[in-house]
C-alpha cells in the first residue's frame, strides 16, 4: 500500500449532510477531504423534482441541487474526491481508513455521512419508472399527485404514516399490504382505518407497475386466492423501509437494531472520540434533505470544537 495521506477532517459520503459538513469544515480552515462514495450526491440524485428545500422558489432537480452543494463545498476549499471507503479502523488515533481497497489514509476527525438507501420491491418497472410516478418518499413527492389516485405498498409505521399524509393530498390512496394485518403501531393503524379515502388491499402483492412515460396503473396478485387485478393510479409509493449504509462501521460504532448510528442526543457525536455522524446514516425519523444538511452543519461544528479542544 502507498504511504498514508493524512487529513485533519475526513468526510465519508456526499449528499446534503456530507456536502454541508464540507462547506462548514472548509470555512473553519479544517481543509476537509470528502470521499463521495458509490452514489455521489446520495439519494437526491435519483429524485427528479425538489420543491421543499428553502432557497429554490421555483423548485429544482435533485441532481442539480447536489451539483450546487458540491460546487459550493469546492469553492470554499473542500477537496471532494471520487472514491469509496472500503474499510475503517477506529481502534486508535488517528483514525485509519482504506479507499478503494488500496489507498490508506489517516484522519484526526471523521464525519460519517453515508446516508441510507430505500428498500425496493425489485421490479424492472419500478426501476424504469423511478422518478416518473414511482417514489420512496411521500413527504418529498406527494405534492405532485394532488387530487389524483395513488397506491402505497407496505404495512409498517412508515407506510401507515405516509398513507395518512397522502390521503390529505390525494383523491384516493390504495394501501397494498402483503399480509391480512398491519405491522404498524395501534395508534397508526387507527389513523389509517379512520381515513375515508384510504382503501386497504389485504393479502396483495405487486406484480407490475404499469405505464410507459409515467405510472398509469398497477397489477396486483392476491396471494390467498391467486386472483389478479389491475388498478388505475397515477403514483406508486414504496414504503417497505430504509437501510442505513453503515455496515462498514459496525465493529466500532453503537447502532440501533436496524443499523442507524446512535449519536449523543443534540449532537453528532458517536461513542468513538473524534468520529461524528450526520444525515440519514443516523436519522431514521425525518430523512429530509434539509434536516440532513442541518446535521451536516452540526457535525462540522462538533468536529471543529473537538479538534480545538485536543490541540489538533
Amino acid at each position: 500500500m502507498s504511504t498514508a495521506e493524512h487529513a485533519k477532517c475526513l468526510i465519508i459520503g456526499s449528499g446534503p449532510a456530507g456536502y454541508t459538513a464540507a462547506i462548514y469544515a472548509a470555512r473553519a480552515g479544517l481543509n476537509p477531504i470528502l470521499y463521495e462514495g458509490m452514489q455521489p450526491g446520495g439519494q437526491l440524485t435519483i429524485t427528479t423534482e425538489v420543491e421543499n428545500y428553502p432557497g429554490y422558489p421555483e423548485g429544482t432537480h435533485g441532481p442539480k441541487m447536489m451539483e450546487d452543494f458540491r460546487n459550493q463545498a469546492v469553492r470554499m476549499g473542500a477537496d471532494c474526491r471520487y472514491g469509496m471507503i472500503t474499510s475503517v479502523d477506529f481502534s486508535g488515533h488517528p483514525h485509519k481508513v482504506v479507499i478503494d481497497m488500496e489507498k490508506e489514509m489517516t484522519a484526526d476527525a471523521v464525519i460519517i455521512a453515508t446516508g441510507a438507501s430505500a428498500k425496493w420491491l425489485g421490479l424492472p418497472s419500478e426501476k424504469r419508472l423511478n422518478g416518473f410516478g414511482v417514489s420512496a418518499c411521500a413527504v418529498c413527492d406527494g405534492f405532485f399527485f394532488k387530487n389524483q389516485t395513488v397506491a402505497i405498498v407496505g404495512g409498517g409505521d412508515t407506510a401507515a404514516e405516509e398513507a395518512t399524509y397522502l390521503s390529505k393530498l390525494c383523491k384516493k390512496v390504495y394501501m397494498i399490504v402483503r399480509r391480512d394485518e398491519l405491522r404498524a403501531s395501534k395508534a397508526m393503524q387507527e389513523r389509517v382505518f379512520r381515513t375515508e379515502n384510504i382503501e386497504m388491499l389485504w393479502n396483495h402483492e405487486t406484480e407490475e407497475i404499469l405505464g410507459e412515460n409515467g405510472v398509469s396503473g398497477v397489477r396486483l396478485l392476491n396471494n390467498k386466492t391467486g386472483e389478479k387485478k389491475e388498478l388505475e393510479i397515477q403514483g406508486f409509493f414504496v414504503a417497505i423501509g430504509h437501510q442505513p449504509n453503515t455496515d462498514l462501521f459496525q465493529s466500532y460504532l453503537n447502532m440501533d437494531e436496524t443499523g442507524y448510528i446512535l449519536t449523543v442526543p443534540g449532537t453528532s457525536k458517536t461513542n468513538i472520540a473524534g468520529v461524528f455522524a450526520a444525515g440519514d446514516a443516523q436519522d431514521k425519523i425525518y430523512r429530509q434533505a434539509v434536516t440532513a444538511a442541518g446535521s451536516g452543519c452540526m457535525a462540522a461544528l462538533d468536529a471543529e470544537r473537538w479538534l480545538g479542544e485536543h490541540g489538533l
